[in-house]
């Protein structure tokens, strides 16, 4: 292609779900001759209210999880929801900014930031076209704006869920899930297994909580060593007190940040996730089976029953099911669709580019 189409992604770094798919869009993006910029929506907004929002949002899991419940239903209702999205364009003069000069394509996957582009278009100082990418298999109202021109869904019920909250077109599409993360080869079990110190032999349980390593991960890992079905590997993130505490346990396979995901699941028989987002669309592209247990409050809870619903992830209710859960060898894998950039680059005009299951 001569001319290079040029698209700018927003994320943010709450958590790693919202970047881990930004990251992988823009790939793609870039495979199909795009010019791709990405900008962190947090740091648009004005002086340090990007980080402290961040922060407090971190501290609300660390502290109170149960309020983020609450939080999260209340942002539902359409006053407080209507109030979000006219917050979110605190970002507009620095978010302008960063989109330079009429890029083809803007392209979010932070509700809030999908919010702040929607309310540009809405006060008409944003005439380009506008993709909204959801990040969870639940659809929060505050992912979906109506003056996005198209929103992505990682499932046909996310996408319908989608459009009844005002989306004029929403559609799903297989989840935008790094190539790393695919089933192991011949051989390469083993020897994953010798790269992070796991034994040769026996089932291993991944316990993963996200980048930040929230919720009541000590309580899962006790519970998934008492089954005596496999043993924990646990994933802390950037929580280096919750991996010293768990050193202290007697746990001998804890890890905190982990940069090779893909090989350490490889390595591992089974995922035991308790939020239910990028991670568990991760392992199923790794061919694992995943489980939801002791989940989180707000999102967590809503993509557990998503997840579950759609016979994608059991959400194991207390420890008594957990051993049976933990036997499970089937796993569904990811459900077929299309690929999301290649959707991305229709809407900004490359009619040419062909929409690859």
């Amino acid at each position: 292609m001569d001319v290079k189409v040029r698209v700018v992604v927003l994320s943010a770094r709450i958590g790693a779900g919202h970047d881990g798919a930004a990251a992988e869009l823009a790939r793609r993006l870039r495979a199909l001759a795009c010019d791709v910029a990405r900008h962190d929506y947090l740091d648009l907004l004005p002086g340090r209210l990007g980080q402290r929002l961040c922060d407090a949002y971190h501290r609300e899991l660390e502290v109170a999880p149960r309020s983020w419940d609450w939080l999260l239903a209340a942002a539902g209702t359409k006053p407080l929801a209507g109030l979000a999205a006219r917050a979110s364009a605190l970002a507009g003069p620095k978010l302008l900014d960063a989109l330079g000069n009429s890029p083809g394509l803007v392209v979010s996957t932070y509700p809030l930031a999908t919010q702040a582009l929607g309310e540009l278009r809405r006060r008409g100082v944003l005439n380009v076209p506008v993709a909204a990418y959801l990040t969870d298999p639940a659809v929060h109202r505050l992912a979906v704006n109506r003056f996005a021109d198209l929103h992505i869904a990682p499932n046909p019920r996310a996408a319908l869920a989608a459009r009844r909250f005002g989306a004029p077109r929403a559609v799903s599409a297989q989840p935008a899930v790094a190539r790393g993360f695919r089933p192991a080869a011949p051989g390469e079990r083993k020897r994953a297994r010798e790269k992070f110190g796991l034994e040769p032999e026996g089932r291993f349980a991944l316990v993963l909580s996200g980048s930040w390593g929230v919720g009541d991960v000590e309580r899962i890992t006790i519970d998934v060593a008492g089954t005596g079905v496999a043993r924990p590997v646990v994933v802390c993130g950037r929580n280096e007190a919750l991996r010293k505490r768990l050193r202290r346990r007697g746990f001998p396979h804890v890890f905190g940040w982990v940069e090779d995901m893909p090989r350490l699941m490889r390595a591992c028989d089974v995922v035991v996730q308790n939020a239910g987002g990028l991670t568990s669309l991760e392992a199923l592209a790794a061919g694992l089976p995943v489980l939801t247990y002791r989940c989180l409050p707000g999102h967590g809870r809503a993509n557990a029953r998503a997840l579950d619903e759609m016979g994608l992830v059991p959400a194991v209710s207390g420890p008594a099911a957990l051993a049976d859960a933990l036997q499970v060898v089937k796993a569904p894998g990811l459900p077929p669709g299309d690929d999301p950039a290649a959707l991305l680059a229709r809407v900004a005009g490359m009619r040419e580019v062909a929409v690859a299951a």
